[in-house]
């Protein structure tokens, strides 16, 4: 190692989700250079990836590709690096052996399957018994992304989330358990690394991974009795923590090295791990992620009011949301959108359009009279006939002053009706009378009793 190191303790920088591709490139570069930088000065032992190192599958002349070489290469150059196989769809399968070839002072590992290395001296070592933990400096236990398909012909489709997370808490409790315990009490540092998602933990977006279709419940990862446990797969930071039989374990997602979509909340970061035989801490060195602004109008957007925040969007990436009728969308000017938020690194709009739904109704036009259609109206829609259809035919049959004095007359009957009933005050049904009075004469001068 770096020779920095005190007895039976590791420093660890534990970067994830990292998405180099062509479009995050910037972010990426940017985010993992400062990344490194900082692991670099805060001299740690060892650096390890938690997978979806990549956005997508990579040519191998590719930009992203060579920038992301370059950063392992300048941590291989200062301390030993273990990468794991992140989501098939980011870390496509077979290119994660390219990143050996970044090797330099120190050795690069990758691992692909579910197993155990240690650190003996430099260089990396499977462990498959406890005589494989002799002169080890630290046992990482690794739980990379493993592929669901391989369990749907034993337990069906259907059962495959439930099983994987059985398979791997009897794996963590029957074969990483009692390695892990043989190493504390050798006084070596242990560590868990693992790609995928924790039962209640929480999406970049404020979700709560809820059910049962995730890899690892909490009780799981503390039963293998690594002191530390580095995830990888979502992207905000968060911890969980335990003390038991004097032994303190903690449990952390570093979340991305960047911000990479909006709507992302949280600081985005890396974290420097502290790790011992008995115990951990570790602490989240922020990163200077872009910054991501939303705003979201019900209507058509303001763009007065855009203006004014344009301020507060120097820089940014900002995404602009609305909803409007169908109708109305040729009412919103995008291009002002933009002007009002000219001094942003980015404008993105995003329109929902209310389509009106029609029903038919059959047989409608056929109907001679206007009452008729109404009622049939009424019937496809589901409304009451029994108060439309009546008004309708006063339309048909009378002028304005005597279809205003039988609505007014109708007002008083019920009125009158009110003042009869059982438990009624005296002066209900003559507030009732003379307010809707008032109303009618207010809306209608000529309408009198």
């Amino acid at each position: 190692m770096n020779g920095k190191q005190s007895a039976g303790v590791v420093r660890i920088a534990q970067l994830g989700d990292l998405h180099y591709s062509p479009t995050n490139l910037v972010e990426s570069s940017r985010c993992t250079d400062h990344a490194v930088t900082v692991a670099i000065g805060e001299g740690v032992d060892v650096a390890i990836f938690t997978g979806d190192s990549t956005d997508h599958k990579q040519d191998a002349h590719s930009p992203a590709l060579h920038a992301l070489m370059h950063q392992i290469r300048r941590l291989a150059d200062h301390c030993p690096v273990l990468i794991i196989q992140g989501t098939f769809l980011h870390d496509y399968q077979g290119m994660l052996p390219l990143f050996r070839f970044a090797s330099g002072r120190y050795p690069v590992e990758t691992v692909e399957r579910i197993g155990q290395v240690a650190l003996v001296g430099n260089s990396w070592r499977p462990v498959t018994s406890v005589e494989d933990l002799e002169g080890a400096r630290l046992l990482v236990s690794c739980v990379p992304t493993v592929n669901r398909g391989d369990l749907v012909a034993s337990v069906g489709a259907e059962h495959v989330s439930e099983a994987m997370g059985d398979v791997l808490a009897g794996l963590m409790l029957g074969v990483f358990g009692p390695m892990n315990r043989a190493a504390r009490e050798r006084g070596i540092p242990t560590v868990q690394v693992g790609h995928g998602t924790v039962r209640g933990s929480m999406t970049e977006h404020g979700v709560p991974m809820a059910g049962k279709d995730h890899e690892f419940t909490a009780g799981a990862l503390y039963g293998a009795q690594a002191t530390a446990t580095m995830l990888g797969h979502l992207h905000k930071y968060q911890s969980w923590e335990r003390d038991v039989d004097g032994v303190h374990q903690e449990i952390a997602y570093g979340g991305s090295i960047g911000r990479f979509h909006h709507g992302e909340i949280g600081q985005k970061g890396f974290l420097v791990w502290t790790v011992g035989s008995h115990a951990c801490q570790h602490t989240l060195h922020p990163t200077p992620a872009r910054v991501m602004v939303d705003f979201s109008f019900e209507g058509v957007p303001d763009v007065a009011w855009l203006a004014e925040k344009a301020i507060e969007c120097e820089g940014a990436f900002v995404r602009v949301r609305y909803t409007v009728d169908a109708e109305y969308a040729a009412a919103v000017d995008t291009q002002a959108v933009r002007q009002a938020l000219a001094n942003a690194a980015d404008v993105q709009i995003e329109s929902k359009l209310l389509v009106t739904q029609r029903q038919r109704c059959s047989g409608i036009s056929t109907l001679p009279t206007l009452a008729e259609k109404v009622g049939k109206w009424c019937e496809a829609t589901q409304n009451d006939a029994s108060v439309v259809v009546p008004r309708v035919r006063m339309l048909g049959v009378g002028d304005a002053r005597s279809i205003a004095g039988n609505l007014i007359k109708e007002i008083f009957n019920e009125a009158k009706t009110i003042r009869r009933e059982p438990g009624a005050n005296a002066g209900d049904g003559i507030d009732l009378f003379a307010g809707a009075n008032r109303g009618r004469s207010d809306v209608d001068g000529a309408a009198r009793v």
